[in-house]
């Protein structure tokens, strides 16, 4: 951190304490905590003052009416879980991701700022943050350098002032991720600039290198940047090791690599885990069913991780990497009061969470709920245009294949698409990309999709524009008035009923619904989509990934039909 957390005033206070003058506000007793600089379980008691741990050791504080005196006899005491790697607007929002995950012992986020960057301008989005920061709860943060998809405006949104003013924040600690990462080989001295400005403030560059060579690894790292998350074998996992980059390992709804993984670096006798960390990657819903950093630790724990290495891939080596292990991931003096207590070392999900000296979680129940934040700065999804039926024209001689969730490529059309319907024999849908302004549309045919799916509409998209899939383009149109009328949300259609819908108010991407109730209606939208044919790994990510551009080979973008290989627009956009 590049600034002090505590006033002059609340330090003295402190130390009055650790003096014997005054008293602790919380003392936890009989506490077995994991040292993490000592990578062992150590016995004795932790003095509490507001959101600080002021002291951890064998003796006793002065104690009167007004402390707070937790047992911890028979628990295992570790510190807060980080993710350090979050994608906190996958449907939910940073706020109730967070509320969610903290109630399993993930405390504290480093957050991914693209959709507050491409959403708001960044004296309102700069406004969220400091909202957010109020919680018990830390949230940190990225600074993108690109908009991984093909924007029309990208040159106007990433300028040296814009970029700059995230890079300048003391709670942005990461630059990247670098899906834009070709550009940097090709010579663009603006992206570079970012990355030396994000280092002279000493932050860490994320990479996003899927696949990438022995070489490419040795150009990017010289170019400053500092860690990958795209490891998805053991070979791939011992060159970035190689190269000296930290590697965070990734189990998430589209790659849930990691239990593989650490089966292989166990059974290679690889001592890395001091290099290591976990992430779910931004996951959807549903897939945290089961957990957070939580579930990660229960995979490695699985897996035959060593629990202390097991627990510290989550907490402390994530602080040490980010030059924030005076705050977080060590039980020690000095740093924010942020404890979860387990039943024992074998069960990451905790009965108790103190998190920055609040407690969220006590005794196996839920005590405090984060505050909701203030989304009003995120304008209201509200459509001043109606599609007609020249919107539903298709003429292009080729569409867009789904190869699988993240592949996608060109192919020849031969379907006649002046019908109203398509038939249900194949698995060949219209595709719309409509401008949320109404200015313009991209039309083509989706491969792959479904082949029962007879309308469907969804503003949650890469760059909050509008996406159309489907078989009947009456159906289609009914969707998106459908969508129109909820202020932004996803919806399914077939014979002039509403199927399905999950409403996002927030921006016309985010839902305002705790997690627990945003699973289910995923876990509804998913059933319905199988149903029709989709037979894919993660529908929601699909909505993603039809966009962006750092990901082979065509996707549709606000530019048009862009073929990502040759870095050019196949067909343009068409003004509506």
């Amino acid at each position: 951190m590049h600034y002090p957390i505590w006033k002059i005033e609340h330090i003295r206070h402190q130390i009055e304490v650790v003096n014997g003058t005054k008293a602790p506000d919380i003392l936890i007793t009989n506490a077995t905590y994991l040292h993490s600089h000592l990578k062992k379980w150590i016995n004795g008691n932790i003095w509490i003052v507001k959101d600080r741990i002021v002291y951890s050791g064998t003796d006793m504080p002065l104690i009167t009416n007004q402390t707070e005196v937790y047992d911890a006899a028979g628990q295992k005491i570790v510190p807060g879980y980080i993710e350090p790697h979050v994608h906190p607007f996958q449907l939910y929002n940073p706020q109730t991701f967070a509320d969610f995950a903290a109630q399993l012992g993930t405390t504290a986020f480093i957050s991914d700022n693209l959709i507050l960057f491409l959403m708001l301008e960044n004296k309102k989005a700069f406004s969220i943050m400091d909202e957010l920061k109020k919680l018990p709860f830390s949230f940190y943060w990225w600074s993108r350098f690109d908009s991984q998809t093909e924007l029309e405006n990208e040159e106007q949104l990433f300028t040296s002032k814009t970029v700059g003013e995230w890079i300048n924040r003391p709670d942005v600690i990461m630059g990247g991720e670098l899906t834009g990462w070709p550009r940097l080989l090709s010579g663009d001295d603006q992206m570079l600039y970012w990355l030396q400005q994000a280092k002279t403030n000493g932050m860490k560059i994320e990479g996003h290198f899927p696949g990438a060579s022995e070489k490419t690894l040795a150009r990017m790292r010289l170019l400053g940047a500092d860690g990958d998350h795209e490891s998805m074998t053991i070979e791939e996992v011992e060159r970035r090791i190689l190269h000296g980059y930290a590697v965070t390992l990734r189990h998430s709804s589209i790659r849930p690599d990691l239990p593989n993984l650490l089966k292989d670096i166990l059974e290679k006798d690889l001592h890395i885990f001091d290099h290591l960390m976990m992430t779910t990657d931004g996951s959807t819903p549903s897939f945290h069913t089961d957990g957070v950093m939580d579930k990660c630790i229960q995979v490695a724990l699985d897996a035959g991780v060593d629990p202390i290495d097991a627990y510290l891939m989550a907490s402390f080596n994530v602080a040490k990497y980010y030059n924030l292990s005076n705050l977080h991931g060590v039980i020690a003096s000095g740093r924010f009061a942020t404890l979860n207590f387990l039943e024992d070392e074998q069960n990451p999900v905790p009965i108790s969470v103190l998190s920055k000296g609040v407690w969220l979680r006590k005794n196996s129940e839920k005590v405090r709920a984060l505050d909701p934040v203030n989304w009003s700065g995120m304008a209201l999804f509200k459509l001043d245009f109606d599609l007609t039926d020249s919107d539903f024209q298709f003429s292009m001689p080729f569409g867009i294949e789904m190869v699988n969730d993240v592949i996608t490529k060109p192919y020849s059309v031969s379907v006649d698409t002046t019908d109203n319907e398509l038939s249900t024999n194949h698995d060949e849908s219209f595709l719309l990309l409509i401008d949320r302004n109404g200015k313009w549309k991209v039309s083509t045919l989706i491969k792959g999709f479904a082949n029962k799916l007879m309308g469907f509409a969804s503003s949650y998209s890469n760059t909050g524009d509008i996406l159309l899939v489907g078989k009947n383009k009456e159906s289609m149109l009914q969707a998106f008035n459908e969508m129109k009328k909820m202020n932004g949300g996803i919806v399914i259609v077939e014979n002039e009923q509403v199927v399905c819908s999950i409403s996002l108010p927030i921006g016309g991407g985010l839902s305002d619904k705790p997690m627990e109730a945003l699973i289910e209606e995923e876990v509804e939208l998913k059933k319905e989509l199988a149903a029709r044919g989709f037979k894919h790994g993660d529908a929601i990510y699909t909505l993603l990934f039809l966009q962006s551009t750092h990901l082979p080979y065509v996707r549709i973008t606000q530019k048009g039909i862009f073929d990502v290989m040759k870095k050019k627009v196949l067909f343009p956009a068409v003004m509506r």
